[in-house]
């Protein structure tokens, strides 16, 4: 092997990539598994807002599934890092799926994990693991987005041995075709966003139904709906946590799906690069390929700097929350960190896929081209867990806290 083309020494490698050996291969065979199992299945998702009823038991069976989970539950025993990692390889190939993916593992298992009994756990983290039930988290509304909490409508009445929710969710991500759901609700109003209560949803339990599976700009193919709580009967043995106590699993898992979107980002980011490389060295004018134009080397270094800037921030916030305690979200450190985190690296894709864009011309603007198809993921990852504005917020609130 030519020496300029040798893999340098592990500590090297570490220093340049912010990865070990063993978080490297975490990387690489997850994002074999998703060029030659997910990549195939983005233009039909794209194209037909089809969701593949098979993939999640394959992503199951894979072991890409209770990534954090510990093996007594079928999981792989990993960190939080591990589980950023597999999501970054899967967004490079699908990023639709790569949503429908965090919000299952994310949002829904690793929450469970985290405050779940160990009833709760051994009744529903295996089929989680195996990806023959699907998951999702119903915290969103109609008529509230960013003040999700204060403003939450959907309620809970204890009667008996069960709780009557009422209420609907809105843009739920993987909501038409969840199995499990863990849905946030009022269960005393006059406590405010302090008398919210977590419950565990199966989709057979009376009352519960979806009411309109929504169509996207972006992130096509992954399931997003409303749903509807019309006397929902749900067992009293399936409240997550004391009751009026949810916001503190609300606040915990909005940190964890902040520092879980980055991931998303960066391997959109790292895709278009590629994407438009590719393009570069192909596309020729006046006699020439575009790679050869300086405009265009200017656009692609560009590129390459703001890569690798959403990759130091994405691993450094990926760190701290794999770091943090059950009961250290929502506030301190973490939670500016993970805020700004996410805003800058939505923001640097956006950038990169405008250059990416640019770079492929007429070729970028059409639908069914895949940098087009990367393109209109940006807007999502700027509002959602938190619009770039509730970003600020935060951060700017915990910076004058001192």
């Amino acid at each position: 092997m030519n020496d300029r083309h040798r893999k340098p020494p592990a500590d090297v490698w570490q220093a340049f990539t912010g990865l070990s050996d063993e978080e490297r291969e975490i990387l690489d065979a997850a994002d074999r598994f998703a060029r030659d199992t997910l990549y195939p299945l983005a233009r039909k998702m794209d194209d037909e807002e089809w969701w593949p009823a098979d993939v999640f038991p394959k992503i199951g069976a894979q072991g890409y599934f209770g990534v954090t989970a510990p093996e007594e539950y079928g999981g792989a025993g990993l960190d939080l890092f591990a589980a950023g990692l597999i999501l970054q390889a899967f967004s490079r190939w699908n990023h639709a799926l790569g949503l429908a993916w965090v919000a299952h593992e994310n949002l829904c298992l690793h929450n469970l994990l985290r405050n779940a009994t160990e009833a709760q756990k051994k009744k529903y983290l295996p089929g989680l693991c195996q990806g023959t039930r699907i998951g999702a988290l119903g915290l969103t509304e109609p008529g509230a987005g960013s003040d999700a909490l204060g403003s939450m409508s959907t309620t809970a009445r204890r009667e008996g041995d069960h709780y009557l929710l009422n209420g609907r969710k809105i843009y739920i991500t993987n909501g038409p075709v969840a199995d499990v759901l863990l849905v946030y609700a009022k269960t005393d109003k006059s406590q405010g966003a302090q008398g919210i209560s977590a419950f565990i949803v199966e989709k057979d339990f009376p009352g519960f139904a979806v009411a309109q599976k929504l169509t996207k700009m972006g992130f096509r193919g992954s399931q997003t709906a409303e749903l509807v709580f019309d006397d929902c009967r749900v067992p009293a043995e399936n409240r997550v946590g004391e009751e009026n106590r949810g916001v503190k699993v609300v606040m915990s898992g909005l940190d964890l799906e902040r520092a879980m979107i980055s991931p998303i980002c960066l391997g959109i980011a790292e895709r278009a690069l590629q994407l438009s490389l590719d393009y570069a060295r192909s596309r020729k004018q006046f006699g020439r390929p575009i790679a050869d134009f300086q405009m265009i080397q200017d656009k692609l270094a560009q590129m390459y700097v703001w890569v690798e800037s959403m990759r130091l921030f994405t691993y450094q916030t990926l760190r701290a929350a794999s770091a943090i305690g059950e009961h250290e979200g929502g506030r301190g450190e973490i939670h500016k960190l993970t805020a700004a985190g996410v805003m800058y690296v939505a923001e640097t894709l956006n950038r990169v896929l405008n250059e990416a864009v640019q770079v492929h011309g007429g070729a970028g603007y059409i639908w069914e081209s895949e940098i087009n198809r990367l393109y209109r993921s940006i807007k999502l990852l700027e509002i959602g867990a938190g619009t770039t504005e509730v970003r600020k917020m935060i951060i700017a609130g915990e910076l004058l806290k001192n």
